[in-house]
């Protein structure tokens, strides 16, 4: 009898992450009791409505920003109290990919100074090998050799981008938070990007988490797709169970918003409307912050905070409740609900 392998463990794990900001009117809650794992060569898509927080999280992950509360562990190192000094060797480890790519870029550094700035920095390897290392890895985005003599203004909004994702790889990390990397892009440039991504992921086993609000970008690329509302994250699932089967009401709102090109099959959905307005983040509603939108919301949603869980565990913050984590393929919602819409 064969011993099966054990699992790798996560190249990210995030439990309980919190950052919020004092503002004169208040304290803003960016980002509140947010756990997940990423699995070593998969790609998390990350969703939701503008302000919801995506970017702050993916800021915090990369300890960009310092969180207000919980914990951040990187290849099996926690990161989360980490000083600048000793973050520096960690960086090798995890990158970002950015919205934009003209205002990400140096405008007075050509493309060679920039994508081989992170080697300089961690003294990877002399002058001669990061010339030929940037030129292979320009190479392998899809840009001529001759682009590192050239200035980021001298290049289309795509070809910027790519050089954005060449700055990214050149340290060879295992995790990359890619923050909308297509959003800025012409429809036509927004496929290449995102297969070019596909293929750096299989080449290298890089880990994503793809933070958009474009639903159908997201079922492109994601493996897992976490949907997020005012800060939290009130579903996760797999891509192919998330699109057959959403559960929490803001998911079907999202997804019934997604244009179909087909007019007949546009006339035959289910359309999901909102109601009223996106709750301010100084002052969201309490219990669930999606309740003042939500057609099923009852008392119940008024005074208790649903937990991220799977189906059939207690859906309160009471002490029995399901600690929100690492899916582990599970379909997880934070519904008080979730057993009615399921059926």
């Amino acid at each position: 009898m064969t011993e099966t392998a054990p699992p790798s463990p996560p190249v990210l794990s995030v439990r309980a992450l919190a950052r919020q900001f004092v503002l004169p009117g208040g304290v803003l809650r960016a980002v509140e009791n947010v756990s997940f794992d990423l699995q070593p060569g998969e790609t998390l898509g990350l969703v939701g409505e503008s302000g919801c927080g995506k970017t702050t999280l993916g800021r915090v992950i990369l300890r960009l920003i310092d969180p207000s509360a919980g914990s951040i562990v990187v290849d099996g190192t926690d990161i989360t109290t980490l000083d600048q000094g000793q973050l520096r060797p960690l960086r090798r480890k995890m990158q970002m990919v950015f919205q934009d790519p003209y205002a990400s870029l140096n405008p007075r550094q050509t493309v060679e100074q920039i994508i081989a700035e992170p080697m300089v920095i961690h003294r990877l390897c002399g002058r001669a090998e990061r010339r030929q290392r940037v030129a292979g890895l320009l190479e392998r985005v899809g840009l001529r050799r001759d682009a590192a003599r050239g200035y980021p203004h001298e290049f289309s909004g795509g070809q910027r981008q790519r050089i954005g994702i060449a700055r990214a790889l050149a340290l060879n990390p295992k995790l990359i938070v890619c923050d909308e990397p297509v959003s800025a892009l012409d429809v036509s440039v927004r496929a290449q990007v995102i297969n070019l991504l596909a293929d750096l992921q299989a080449e290298f086993g890089l880990s994503y988490l793809f933070i958009a609000h474009d639903l159908a970008v997201v079922a492109h690329i994601s493996h897992r797709v976490a949907v997020m509302y005012l800060g939290r994250l009130v579903e996760i699932a797999d891509r192919a169970t998330l699109w057959r089967q959403p559960l929490h009401p803001y998911t079907r709102a999202l997804i019934a918003a997604v244009p179909v090109p087909d007019p007949e099959l546009a006339r035959k959905r289910q359309r999901v409307l909102l109601q009223g307005e996106i709750p301010g983040p100084l002052d969201p509603p309490s219990g669930c912050g999606f309740r003042t939108r939500c057609r099923f919301a009852e008392a119940r949603c008024a005074l208790e905070t649903p937990a991220l869980r799977p189906l059939g565990a207690p859906s309160s913050r009471s002490p029995g409740a399901q600690k929100s984590g690492s899916s582990g393929g599970r379909h997880l919602v934070a519904c008080h609900r979730a057993e009615e819409l399921a059926e």
